[in-house]
């Protein structure tokens, strides 16, 4: 009986999703897979899965089982990279989750340069606005843009994203140009988010004002967005590096300059027993020191 080697199996079955999966990832087979994972619920005395023919369910003592077991497996890993010392240089898989995007934007050409500097570096990224459960689905690290919910997780700032107000040259030709929030009421505007009504808060003018606006189309992308308002369906209100090209080129126009609300935080989190990783850190430095500039 090895516990640790049970452990492993067990979070390999976890972030992958099946029996069959982790025994490839593993180099096992299905067979032993789950003879290991059925040897270990008898020994534990506990049911840790729910296995049915289409998919596996965890149970709530499995949880917390997959969490402690993350926890010990980082902690061993770090211990046997120190005395191999292998701990100058970082080495492993990363599991990244990151918005959609923001991840367009920037990562597809700044992780060949992370990767290219550490060799023994590799990643797995998932792009998605969804704020996932780095425990649960077995993160590593997760970028996210906004204000953070109170958690466990450590979050450390990456850079400010700015967001400005724009319409296209033809529609504020037709429309013409609001001057303060208020002539918004005239206006089709192109918001982000579904509901039936979605807010947007200004600055400036002396006090901070919220109003419900709305138009012919919303979205939870931006780039449908952009695109939309380059095509002169409203104004819309998004992260600059959505619009940047957009208004470097003219299709798009600054409009209620002086209104915007402070900076959105570009925030990396990660679970605690992740914050001696060195792959983590590696890369939070990097994002750090190429978003910065």
């Amino acid at each position: 009986m090895n516990p640790f080697e049970e452990m492993r199996i067990f979070a390999q079955v976890m972030e992958s999703g099946s029996f069959t999966a982790a025994a490839d990832k593993l180099g096992l087979s299905k067979q032993f897979v789950s003879r290991k994972l059925m040897e270990l619920e008898q020994r534990l005395g506990v049911r840790l899965l729910n296995r049915s023919t289409r998919r596996l369910d965890v149970t709530p003592l499995g949880q917390r089982y997959y969490e402690a077991a993350l926890r010990l497996l980082s902690e061993i890993e770090q211990v046997e990279q120190g005395i191999s010392g292998q701990t100058s240089e970082p080495r492993g898989t990363l599991r990244v989750s990151a918005p959609l995007s923001f991840a367009v934007a920037h990562l597809g050409s700044l992780l060949p340069l992370f990767l290219q500097r550490y060799r023994d570096v590799s990643v797995e990224v998932d792009l998605s606005d969804r704020s996932v459960d780095l425990l649960g689905e077995g993160y590593d690290l997760a970028l996210r843009i906004g204000v953070l919910e109170d958690s466990t997780l450590i979050a450390r700032r990456i850079a400010s994203i700015e967001r400005i107000f724009c319409a296209s040259p033809a529609y504020l030709a037709k429309h013409g140009h609001p001057t303060r929030p208020e002539d918004l009421g005239g206006h089709d505007c192109l918001p982000y988010g579904h509901g039936r009504q979605v807010q947007w808060r200004f600055a400036g003018g002396g006090k901070p004002l919220v109003l419900e606006v709305g138009g012919r189309m919303r979205a939870n992308n931006g780039e449908l967005l952009r695109d939309a308002a380059i095509a002169g369906m409203g104004i819309t209100y998004l992260p600059t590096f959505i619009l940047g090209d957009a208004l470097k080129e003219g299709r798009l126009v600054q409009v209620l300059e002086g209104f915007e609300t402070a900076p959105l935080t570009l925030s990396a989190v990660y679970p605690q027993h992740r914050q001696s990783s060195r792959p983590v850190q590696a890369l939070i430095e990097f994002l750090r020191e190429h978003m910065q500039q």
